[in-house]
């Protein structure tokens, strides 16, 4: 559709909210070093429909978008980690195969899915992420090394179905994964880059040729991916994560983690509220 076919009344609108929307996930990008997709998925979601874009098939449209911000944003953030030697290239390349199959079988299965079924799923996995977040210990583990032989070849395809099931990148998973198996912190968030970046590719191009299910999907959708969000978001976290960083650098670390966790954990049961009561 060219733009001519819209009007220009709906599409500013959708500017405007989706400019916030990356506005703040580049400010949380930048003080937590977390992926945008736990923040991008909810707010993509309620903004359209708040927009009056048709709820069926809006929540793939949700997950598709935000795993294409993730492609770009994983890119950039693991050429950094890199560039300090950071990234735990062993791990990568040993996982990063199962991660992809099990992304591509989450497309599949998200694009059969009705939307208050992976409305409920976010909400379930999202309770997790938030509690891990809040509650979590830096000193857990279940193991001094990471998996191999058949613990990898289990894990890798349910980190990266479970990623695409939320439209998240490596970081909520990968993270909590790597340090529970004794890998030290900053080479854990530097290497779930890496995880984000292979959870990403697989997944959007694949939901770039599946058809949107959407009667009234929001302009500019191409597939199950709304360029518009993802463009949008690109270049506002460009500006506002720089923003982030400042911040976490001026504020208590604690503070901020348990102050994220209490926002995904309301995020989170909203969701499940609108899956169960609509």
């Amino acid at each position: 559709m060219t733009m001519m076919a819209y009007d220009i009344d709906l599409v500013l609108p959708m500017l405007g909210l989706v400019a916030l929307i990356g506005a703040f996930a580049g400010v949380i990008a930048g003080m937590l070093g977390v992926g945008g997709g736990i923040i991008l998925v909810p707010a993509f979601y309620f903004a359209f429909t708040a927009l009056g874009y048709g709820e069926d098939g809006l929540m793939q449209i949700c997950l598709a978008t935000s795993l294409a911000t993730i492609a770009v944003t994983s890119v950039r953030s693991l050429i950094g980690h890199h560039r300090r030697g950071a990234v735990d290239w062993a791990i990568l390349r040993g996982w990063c195969l199962g991660i992809a199959a099990g992304s591509l079988l989450g497309v599949f299965v998200a694009s059969g899915l009705r939307g208050e079924v992976l409305m409920m799923v976010f909400g379930m996995l999202g309770l997790i992420v938030g509690l891990y977040l809040g509650f979590g210990r830096n000193d857990w583990r279940l193991g001094d090394r990471m998996p191999t032989g058949l613990g990898r070849l289990i894990t890798g395809p349910i980190v990266g179905f479970l990623s695409v099931l939320m439209g998240i990148g490596g970081g909520s998973f990968g993270v909590p994964l790597m340090t529970l198996y004794n890998v030290a912190i900053h080479r854990a968030v530097a290497t779930a880059a890496g995880f984000g970046l292979v959870i990403a590719i697989p997944s959007v191009v694949a939901f770039l040729v599946i058809p949107t299910s959407a009667d009234n999907p929001p302009p500019f959708t191409i597939g199950q991916v709304n360029m518009v969000g993802f463009l949008v978001v690109i270049a506002m976290t460009m500006i506002t994560t720089p923003l982030g960083v400042h911040l976490a650098h001026a504020l208590d670390g604690k503070r901020l983690k348990r102050f994220f966790a209490v926002f995904v954990l309301v995020m989170a049961l909203n969701m499940i509220r609108k899956a169960i009561w609509g």
